[in-house]
């Protein structure tokens, strides 16, 4: 009955910005986070959530799907295998939706803990929030298509960590946006090019559509959150190269790396040539 009479009392009276996000960075249901999500970023651009600057800041110690997934430390989170069989394409999806999910909560804790830099930027880490919602919703009903759905698998914590153990504008923006989700620019493109000789599968097919459509948007979250590093960068006095700094303590040995990247949609996102050259030592 209490719970009941909360998501009533929720729905009822107007919307408060930082107790909402908080709200939904707490809720362990991943269905009931995507309707509550939608209600609430419509009340939002339509400017009728308040927004309270006293309100309380807590430090998360763990992921608002711990009581409703089963996770694991990366390393012992499940394979993918040949993407040619339904259980690689399975386990693909789910990896993705999971990462999908994660970048919600992600982009989230970007506009709820970080409250002195202003609108815009609470404006461009929901908007990424939206879009993370539709990447999710898209994958999981992908998935649910396929006979499965998110939770079947064991997933890993590493994009939680990633949020908790960096709660500066400065950290937060150079592991998440230019770190991980960069990460991500290169990798979607090698997963589309192994799915590429199995399109003649409609399944296949559907999976590719979703993954440009990602990687299309990815490319624009990127670009806030290079935005933002440079301006965490010019607030605390210091040069952009302090990203290779953040990054090496984080994940030591990172860069340079042998492999190539996605060099076109890295400089779209706001990647530097220098950079770059210092990111892979094959030439973009």
């Amino acid at each position: 009955m209490l719970a009941l009479f909360l998501v009533k009392f929720y729905h009822n009276t107007r919307m408060e910005l930082y107790s909402t996000l908080e709200y939904l960075l707490t809720l362990q249901n991943s269905s009931q986070k995507v309707e509550e999500f939608k209600t609430f970023y419509d009340q939002y651009i339509s400017g009728k959530v308040t927004k309270d600057m006293a309100a309380d800041t807590l430090i998360f110690e763990k992921p608002s799907y711990a009581g409703h997934l089963n996770y694991c430390d990366q390393k012992e989170a499940p394979r993918r295998s040949k993407l040619g069989a339904v259980r690689g394409q399975i386990l693909l999806l789910h990896s993705v939706a999971h990462i999908e999910y994660s970048a919600i909560d992600l982009a989230l804790d970007a506009a709820y803990r970080f409250r002195d830099v202003g609108d815009e930027f609470i404006n461009d880490w929901l908007k990424v929030a939206s879009d993370e919602v539709s990447h999710f919703v898209m994958i999981n009903e992908l998935l649910h298509e396929m006979g499965s759905f998110y939770g079947e698998h064991m997933v890993h914590d590493a994009l939680f960590e990633a949020s908790r153990q960096t709660q500066t504008l400065l950290e937060r923006m150079a592991v998440v946006p230019r770190y991980l989700e960069a990460n991500g620019l290169d990798a979607t493109p090698l997963i589309l090019h192994k799915l590429e000789p199995l399109r003649k599968d409609p399944m296949v097919e559907k999976i590719i559509a979703a993954l440009q459509i990602i990687l299309d948007e990815e490319v624009d979250h990127v670009r806030r959150g290079d935005r933002w590093f440079h301006y965490a960068c010019e607030q605390e006095n210091v040069s952009p190269d302090v990203f290779f700094e953040i990054i090496e303590r984080h994940y030591p040995q990172s860069f340079p790396r042998k492999t190539a990247i996605n060099c076109e949609a890295r400089k779209s996102a706001g990647f530097e040539c220098s950079e770059l050259k210092k990111i892979s030592v094959i030439e973009c």
